[in-house]
């Protein structure tokens, strides 16, 4: 019975979330990550993703546009929000973008994200 049950509250479908990034993300990102300069903050080896990781569903639902510091720089961009997309999705982007690039986190559950996104102001 665990088996049947644990799908729906972890998710760990790298492909799917490796779609999304590259559907949603990388045309502003980088298709490594790397960012654009001072324009567009990377994701790549970023701080900013360990120390807001409870944030993070929000800002990807809701969107971005207030400065952030990413790495010791100061951005201040609009990054638009996905709104469309699911708790699941949302838990496999996170997933791909965390543990990908220099960057290591442990795995999110949809659960995790579910109340992380109950929380959005």
């Amino acid at each position: 019975m665990l088996a049947v049950s644990l799908p729906a509250c972890f998710s760990s479908n790298k492909n799917q979330g490796e779609r999304l990034y590259t559907q949603h993300c990388s045309s502003c990102h980088g298709d490594q990550g790397q960012g654009l300069a001072r324009l567009i903050p990377p994701l790549a080896g970023a701080d900013y993703l360990a120390l807001h990781r409870a944030e993070l569903p929000c800002l990807l639902r809701n969107g971005q546009n207030e400065p952030i510091v990413v790495n010791g720089i100061r951005y201040h961009n609009v990054m638009p929000g996905e709104k469309g997309m699911s708790p699941a999705q949302l838990t496999n982007l996170l997933n791909y973008i965390e543990n990908n690039w220099g960057n290591k986190s442990k795995p999110r559950t949809i659960r995790e994200v579910e109340e992380q996104l109950a929380a959005c102001k």
